[in-house]
């Protein structure tokens, strides 16, 4: 490897950005993806650039064929990330269970008595404002963004942030007619229909969940839809 190719891959990693080294067999040759835009190398053809960007979005180095020979893809993803606004019965169980995913978990909720290691061991918890909060997080193309609490007052700040970064996921919690009223107070915010879809409102898939556990499930199976770019 070439050092200004090592140097640009961990210049990049460290930033927290998606980097994919490609290698074509046959000739040595390399290139490098950084953020989905090459970087360093010749140009690519358009069949090794579509299996890269599959092998980022399924976490999972690869070899494909080409014109050129087998080129192995080395993906470099930074952590994925789970920010969820509202420290409720609903986050107690998707807090573990979008751990065990992979996920880092950060909890957001100024309400002290809520956010509180004795119900969110081992989490991350931020007991400032949730606009404020999520500035300092900066929610990137890794990142989930789901909302618990039905209080505009936290939930909306939150979701105007996530609409505004590239977060692959964006969940609210509440009925048809709260997320109705929901999407005209971000409109008002100077969101469009375009970024307003982005929104999943309700959150998660429409299993039947009803207990809190059950909601959680159908809110990590929503998350795994998005990331890995099913429909």
């Amino acid at each position: 490897m070439k050092v200004a190719l090592a140097e640009r891959l961990l210049e990049a990693r460290a930033r927290g950005q998606t980097v994919c080294l490609l290698r074509f067999l046959a000739t040595g040759e390399e290139a490098l993806l950084v953020a989905g835009e090459q970087v360093i190398g010749a140009p690519l053809p358009e069949a090794v650039l579509d299996a890269a960007q599959r092998a980022q979005r399924y976490d999972r180095s690869t070899t494909v064929e080409s014109e050129a020979g087998p080129v192995f893809i080395q993906v470099f993803n930074p952590p994925l990330r789970l920010v969820v606004v509202g420290a409720v019965h609903i986050a107690q169980a998707l807090v573990p269970m979008a751990s065990l995913a992979g996920y880092a978990v950060t909890v957001i909720d100024p309400r002290r008595g809520f956010a509180t290691a004795e119900r969110f061991p081992n989490v991350d918890l931020v007991d400032a404002w949730p606009d404020e909060a999520m500035e300092s997080l900066a929610p990137d193309a890794r990142t989930a963004v789901v909302t618990l609490t039905h209080d505009p007052k936290l939930d909306d700040p939150a979701l105007d942030v996530a609409l505004r970064s590239e977060a692959f996921y964006i969940g609210a919690l509440g009925s048809k007619r709260t997320h109705a009223r929901r999407l005209e107070r971000l409109q008002a915010l100077g969101h469009g229909p375009e970024a307003l879809a982005r929104i999943h409102g309700p959150a998660g898939l429409d299993i039947g969940a009803v207990t809190p556990a059950e909601i959680a499930i159908s809110i990590l199976a929503q998350m795994t839809q998005a990331l890995r770019g099913r429909e």
